[in-house]
């Protein structure tokens, strides 16, 4: 070997040695800094001197067969109750050099000054060795936007051009802040995350918080794919990054609010200001450190509670404790957490609220919004005024059904009445309103007296009433209006106010004049009653005709048959309906009105010609059946009917409907018949307040749909069940055409109830 040769090996020699050297003083000074963080704690513990706190260690470690060094990693390990930093072996391996370095990197990070010097420790004493190439600590602003705040590793410029994250842009670090969960990405690259040092594929990004709330990110970046890291390491992270956590919220001006008590002036202005309730909720942390729940520091003016408490009821007390419904999954409670932890706001423009009155639950549905301020959190709703809604399509409703409403207080003289009550009496909307008392000087002279005894019933004796009765308008046009009316008492039998309705009943009065004189006139000789059958026949095909035309619309099909009864000199109730709505959509219904003749005639068309005026305010066939049950029960004479209403969207193909004690459609799909289910559903006018629940079914072409009366089905001496199968047997087989279809189940029906028959076809082409 030359002289070059052997300087170079001897200069190579003497690098490695200095290495060596280096590296076992570094892990020296961290051996001696953490030895003598033991005889710190044993100077407090045992209230001596450093002198004997060393021998006492010295003493101890000779006892145990062990080293000094493994000794203090126990006591300091035993003293700060960590979970995350094995226990040293016996013998000195790389697991003793792993917890030195852990706690190096601690007592590194509580000693500085700001973040920045914290991610140098963090890298240098606990990171590079595991074969990390960068760190980045992010912290977290109340917008859920991320400020890197410490750095090491990366690239000169890196860290500057990436400095600030604004809300919205997706990270590994903003994925772990929004999860509140490590996320660990073997592939940068791959995962088309941005972040930065793109050129280090391997990272994860650990959320780092105290008390619920989350304060920043750590996150840490390998120069290679990162490989599944054993569950050793994991542990590693999620100590380094509650280290961070604590660094964070020690230099953060927020993150030195611990308790609140009150809140802040300024943000108790901001919720008065507010003109919907609000609430300024602030965490309540457990002396483990985790958050259990959020207390009320403050109600604003504006705060109307969701059970109907006072303001101080709510005020002062705990979120779970005022409102323990919000702590169900994916409720108020975990809102308001997330919110607290992450700094993202949350709104919603429809939202369910629960409280509890009397133990039972409350629902509202509300727009509510959850923003975080500092530590606190402020929530504000607004509570969906569905009445409000509601009262607009009833509105709606009373101007096509001629219903007028009016409210008043006879102790005040205070009169409230709708705009279709002035319409009603021919007045302008600026008239005064005529009080209830007076209703007898717009009367016919021969209505008195039952109109006397009505304002008795209601204003002296306290019972709801109604009358019939003929107005005379100042325009000199009579019309014959029906009005009904309820007290409103208090605690004492005192009457409030007076609540009613007027309807415009002259079509349905002149029908029955009309039907009843044809009645009166054609009974007297046997000539008189062959022209009445006829009459009747005739009428029965003017209110409802054999034949509807068939409506072509949207892809869709609709036929109707009606036959009436064997009996002619009878006017059935069955009716039926088919119309396109001004929403595009169609609407299909058939009923039945229990019992024949003028009473049957007259209810039958009341509630057809309710049903569509109804129709038209949007509403749902479950919904139209609510009304249509109010309007047989309170505004005629407690007519009981069967019905079922279904509305068909075109655009969804999704036809919607319910039934009040009607039979249930027959679906014929794939050449076979088979009956929809029997949805529950009582029948009209039997209860004042009925909920009808509705159904769904989505048409497909070739699909064809059958609404029925009972008359095409029923036999006296068959269970309706079986009559219910010959119909999906009748109507089985290879496709047909809907005209002759209908054709063919009038002409083949066996039923023999000699009752009213009515079918309605529905196909989609």
């Amino acid at each position: 070997m030359t002289a070059d040769g052997t300087g170079v090996d001897r200069l190579a020699g003497l690098v490695e040695r200095l290495r060596r050297e280096l590296e076992e003083s570094r892990e020296a000074a961290d051996g001696r800094a953490l030895v003598e963080l033991a005889k710190g704690m044993l100077v407090e513990r045992l209230r001596c001197g450093p002198a004997q706190a060393a021998e006492q260690l010295a003493l101890l470690a000779e006892r145990a067969g062990t080293t000094q060094l493994e000794l203090a990693v126990d006591i300091i390990n035993e003293a700060s109750g960590d979970d995350f930093v094995a226990r040293v072996p016996a013998t000195a391996d790389p697991g003793d050099r792993a917890a030195i370095r852990l706690r190096t990197a601690e007592s590194g990070a509580l000693q500085a000054d700001d973040t920045q010097a914290v991610a140098q420790s963090l890298f240098a004493h606990a990171l590079a060795p595991l074969g990390a190439a960068a760190v980045a600590i992010w912290s977290a602003g109340a917008d859920s936007s991320l400020t890197l705040v410490g750095h090491a590793g990366f690239a000169a410029g890196e860290a500057q051009r990436w400095r600030y994250v604004p809300p919205g842009v997706a990270t590994p670090a903003r994925r772990a802040l929004l999860d509140r969960d490590a996320v660990w990405i073997s592939d940068l690259g791959r995962s088309g995350l941005p972040s930065v040092g793109a050129d280090l594929p391997g990272r994860v990004a650990v959320p780092a918080g105290t008390g619920g709330r989350i304060t920043g990110v750590l996150e840490i970046c390998w120069p290679d794919v990162l490989e599944p890291q054993p569950l050793s390491v994991h542990r590693q992270v999620e100590a380094l990054a509650e280290l961070c956590a604590a660094t964070l919220d020690f230099t953060s001006p927020l993150g030195q609010i611990e308790h609140v008590t009150s809140a802040p002036a300024e943000l108790a202005d901001l919720a008065d200001g507010l003109l919907d309730p609000a609430l300024v909720l602030g965490p309540e942390i457990s002396a483990d450190g985790t958050l259990t729940d959020f207390r009320v520091h403050h109600v604003n003016n504006r705060f109307v509670d969701l059970a109907g408490r006072p303001r101080a009821a709510v005020a002062g007390r705990l979120l779970l404790e005022a409102y323990p419904l919000a702590a169900a999954e994916g409720d108020l409670f975990d809102k308001i957490e997330r919110v607290h932890a992450t700094g993202e706001p949350f709104r919603a423009e429809r939202m369910t609220l629960a409280a509890l009155v009397d133990e039972l639950p409350l629902t509202v549905t509300a727009s509510v919004s959850v923003t975080r301020h500092g530590v606190l959190v402020l929530v504000v709703w607004r509570v969906q005024d569905e009445a409000a809604r509601l009262a607009n399509l009833l509105q709606h409703a009373q101007r096509l059904g001629r219903i007028g409403g009016f409210e008043e207080e006879p102790q005040h003289g205070k009169v409230i009445w709708n705009s279709q009550l002035y319409a009603l009496y021919g007045l302008p909307l600026t008239a005064d309103p005529v009080p209830l008392s007076d209703i007898t000087e717009h009367a016919h002279p021969d209505d008195l007296p039952s109109l006397n005894g009505f304002l008795r019933n209601v204003q002296h004796l306290h019972r709801p009433a109604s009358a019939a009765f003929r107005l005379h308008r100042a325009d000199g046009v009579t019309r014959h209006v029906r009005v009904i009316a309820e007290p409103v008492l208090d605690s004492q039998g005192a009457l409030l106010a007076i609540r009613g309705a007027y309807q415009d009943v002259s079509a349905q009065h002149w029908t029955e004049v009309a039907l009843s004189a044809a009645q009166d006139q054609l009974a007297i000789t046997a000539q008189e009653v062959e022209e009445h059958n006829r009459l009747t026949l005739r009428l029965q095909q003017v209110i409802m005709p054999p034949t509807h035309p068939t409506i072509d619309a949207f892809g869709l099909r609709v036929a109707v048959r009606y036959r009436p009864a064997a009996q002619e000199e009878l006017v059935g109730g069955d009716w039926y309906d088919a119309v396109v709505l001004p929403t595009k959509q169609i609407l299909v219904s058939v009923g039945d009105i229990t019992g024949h003749g003028i009473k049957g005639a007259t209810g039958m068309v009341a509630l057809r010609n309710a049903l569509r005026g109804l129709a038209a305010t949007g509403a749902g066939p479950g919904q139209l059946l609510k009304w249509l049950n109010l309007v047989a029960h309170h505004l005629t004479d407690h007519i009981i009917a069967t019905a079922l209403c279904g509305v068909y969207d075109p655009l969804t193909r999704v036809l919607r409907w319910a039934r009040a004690g009607h039979l249930p459609p027959v679906l014929i799909r794939n050449d076979r018949g088979e009956l929809l289910p029997m949805l529950p559903g009582l029948l009209l006018g039997a209860l004042a307040e009925v909920s009808y629940q509705e159904g769904e079914v989505q048409l497909e072409p070739g699909d064809t749909l059958l609404l029925y009366t009972d008359g095409l089905v029923e036999r006296r001496d068959v269970p309706l069940d079986e009559c219910l199968e010959r119909l999906c047997d009748a109507v089985s087989g290879p496709p047909r055409d809907l005209e002759a279809l209908l054709d063919e189940l009038l002409a083949t029906s066996d039923s023999n109830t000699d009752d009213d028959t009515c079918v309605v076809g529905i196909q989609l082409l």
